[in-house]
């Protein structure tokens, strides 16, 4: 069986590598990127299972990428990983189409389910 496929969207360069090395155990994970705008191009380009997107970055934010993502009918599952952990930020991931959502505090223990939560279509 094929590894599911993961794009990365986070502004900070040492978030990207530590989760890139959380997941490459388990997971092909295709790219990563620093920014929104970059993460819709690549979701296109690379048509990845699962975008883990931060919320705050430059250009588009995670909630307003996902947003567009889900109008375009994009089948990527999205997989939240930020530092906000406020059912405000919580409630807007959902809404924009999230499938699930983890704070870097608990990257580590919790990606790596909430991923294959996200491809088995819970959240």
């Amino acid at each position: 069986m094929a590894k599911i496929r993961v794009l990365l969207a986070d502004d900070h360069e040492a978030m990207l590598e530590q989760v890139r090395s959380i997941l490459s155990k388990d997971f092909d994970v295709v790219g990563a990127v620093g920014n929104g705008r970059d993460a819709l191009t690549e979701v296109e380009r690379l048509d990845p299972d699962v975008l883990v997107i931060d919320i705050s970055m430059p250009v588009l934010n995670g909630l307003q990428t996902t947003a567009q993502l889900m109008s375009k009918k994009c089948r990527t599952r999205i997989v939240f990983l930020t530092v906000h952990d406020d059912q405000d930020y919580v409630a807007a991931a959902f809404a924009a189409g999230a499938s699930s959502y983890v704070t870097k505090s608990h990257v580590t223990t919790e990606l790596v389910p909430a991923i294959r939560e996200a491809i088995n279509g819970r959240t």
